[in-house]
């Protein structure tokens, strides 16, 4: 029998490779939960163009579950539990699907959410090497773009650049030099995804906005066909 899990989705490549992987292995994709999140620098929910996860939802023929939130650190947990309860008590889930990579604090919580509620948790991509990573997403057709960069030295003209073999040498460079994580786990940048093989067609950008945000820190508000 598959098993039934909802994915926690942001919109950006973790997530969305990680509901990739999950298919792969079987799962059965019945929704997707996406929190809005107030807070710019919540620490558990990834925030810029949030709201277009209805687009990649649709292309995708998934159910997608909002749940909004203040996002106050630690505060905004009963949100989440809050959206889960509802993705089970709504389409029976029993199991979790994360796009972590490294993030304790992220995991943590969401594990203690998964045990309350008595569900299973499946992080994929947990402690994967993420160049390894980053080759797989060019090798499984996804088509990622950069749509926030918050640290020293990335600036707003790496905002739109596509992850491809170039940014994957850059990220190396970067990583050596200035110890970004080449995969952003430490909120180095965001992404948003165009194209990947659990869209039924690819989303295209109608307009976009540049924004300053803060020292080192840009992002790209989006419209989508």
């Amino acid at each position: 029998m598959r098993e039934k899990a909802a994915v926690l989705f942001s919109g950006g490549k973790d997530s969305v490779y990680s509901a990739y992987l999950a298919k792969e292995e079987n799962y059965k994709l019945v929704c997707l939960i996406s929190i809005f999140s107030e807070n710019q620098e919540s620490y558990m929910f990834h925030t810029p163009s949030i709201t277009k996860v209805k687009k990649q939802a649709e292309v995708m023929n998934v159910p997608l579950i909002i749940q909004k939130t203040k996002g106050q650190k630690e505060i905004e947990l009963k949100d989440l539990e809050k959206a889960i309860k509802k993705a089970k008590k709504q389409y029976n889930i029993n199991t979790i699907i994360t796009g972590a990579i490294a993030s304790v604090y992220q995991t943590s919580r969401i594990q203690k959410i998964c045990d309350k509620l008595n569900l299973k948790c499946f992080n994929p991509l947990w402690k994967k090497d993420e160049i390894k990573y980053l080759n797989e997403l060019i090798k499984n057709n996804f088509d990622i773009i950069i749509i926030g960069v918050f640290a020293y030295p990335l600036d707003s003209s790496w905002l739109g650049k596509k992850i491809d073999k170039q940014f994957i040498k850059n990220a190396e460079e970067l990583n050596k030099k200035y110890l970004i994580h080449p995969a952003g786990e430490g909120g180095e940048f965001e992404t948003f995804v165009l194209n990947c093989p659990l869209f039924k067609k690819s989303l295209t950008i109608k307009t976009f906005k540049d924004t300053s945000t803060g020292e080192n820190s840009w992002k790209r508000e989006i419209e989508i066909n």
